[in-house]
């Protein structure tokens, strides 16, 4: 399987971003992609719920779900939307941030709801709190897509590493982590907690980015780090972007993941054991 990792910068404007996500997917496709994974809230950033209530969508009827799954179907490719941004019948009116996958037909073959909520203070100017105006999933998936099986998350989940354990355990063989990543945690941690989610679990890690300065009509303005990675069972960095907008291409190796396990079987030498105990 050949996977294409988008990079985007996309603004508060849906629709506006579709064509250049969907012009992104069709350059991956025409490089031989036949897996292409876009990043965390491709259809809009936007710091602004006023704005998010005007414009985002129910997940029936969402332009940009409609137009990529039918971009799948037309092309027979999978596509992982990192993300979608997506009303909600809640009744605090939160939205959800869920993760899709499309299969070649251009059905949902799963979907997940990200679990952990970016609620931080990282400096005086950069505070975020994602749950006030989105509501946590609870559900961790594992999609059957074949020769491999995809363990789903996005972005913040990345920083607690039992969540990818069980992923592994469940079967996951990749998981894809799309994400929108703060310009100051970006460059100090998030290389390193990629990679350390592939060498604890053995899965290669995927994780499409958004990058650069957002074009934000409402609310106040966004910057994201890019640098949108791809990391093999080993724990090194297979192909990467910097903070541009565009896509790179890779092959997974079908025998990469059990070459990985076999040499150091974390998976299998993991025991139970009892809670910490205070001395």
């Amino acid at each position: 399987m050949r996977v294409g990792v988008v990079q985007l910068c996309s603004s508060d404007d849906p629709a506006a971003n579709l064509p250049v996500t969907s012009a992104l997917i069709q350059q991956a496709i025409e490089d031989g992609a036949d897996f292409i994974t876009t990043p965390e809230v491709t259809n809009i950033v936007s710091t602004s719920r006023k704005h998010q209530r005007d414009v985002l969508c129910h997940m029936e009827n969402d332009p940009t779900l409609a137009a990529l799954r039918a971009q799948a179907a037309q092309n027979g490719v999978w596509i992982l939307i990192g993300s979608l941004a997506l009303k909600t019948d809640d009744a605090d009116g939160r939205f959800a941030n869920r993760s899709i996958l499309v299969d070649p037909q251009g059905a949902i073959r799963a979907q997940y709801d990200k679990i952990h909520m970016f609620d931080v203070a990282v400096s005086a100017q950069e505070t975020y709190a994602e749950s006030s105006g989105y509501r946590p999933g609870d559900q961790p998936v594992v999609a059957d897509m074949g020769a491999y099986h995809l363990g789903m998350t996005i972005c913040y989940d990345l920083r607690f590493s039992a969540l990818y354990r069980d992923l592994a355990q469940a079967g996951a063989t990749v998981i894809s982590v799309p994400a929108a990543m703060s310009p100051i945690t970006g460059p100090a941690h998030i290389e390193t907690l990629l990679r350390a989610r592939a060498i604890e679990t053995g899965c290669y890690v995927i994780s499409p980015a958004q990058a650069g300065h957002h074009a934000i009509a409402h609310g106040r303005a966004r910057e994201t780090w890019g640098h949108s990675m791809a990391i093999d069972p080993w724990g090194q960095v297979i192909d990467r972007l910097q903070d541009e907008i565009g896509f790179f291409c890779f092959d997974l190796d079908p025998c990469a993941v059990e070459q990985a396990r076999s040499k150091i079987p974390v998976l299998k030498n993991e025991r139970s054991y009892k809670q910490p105990k205070a001395v």
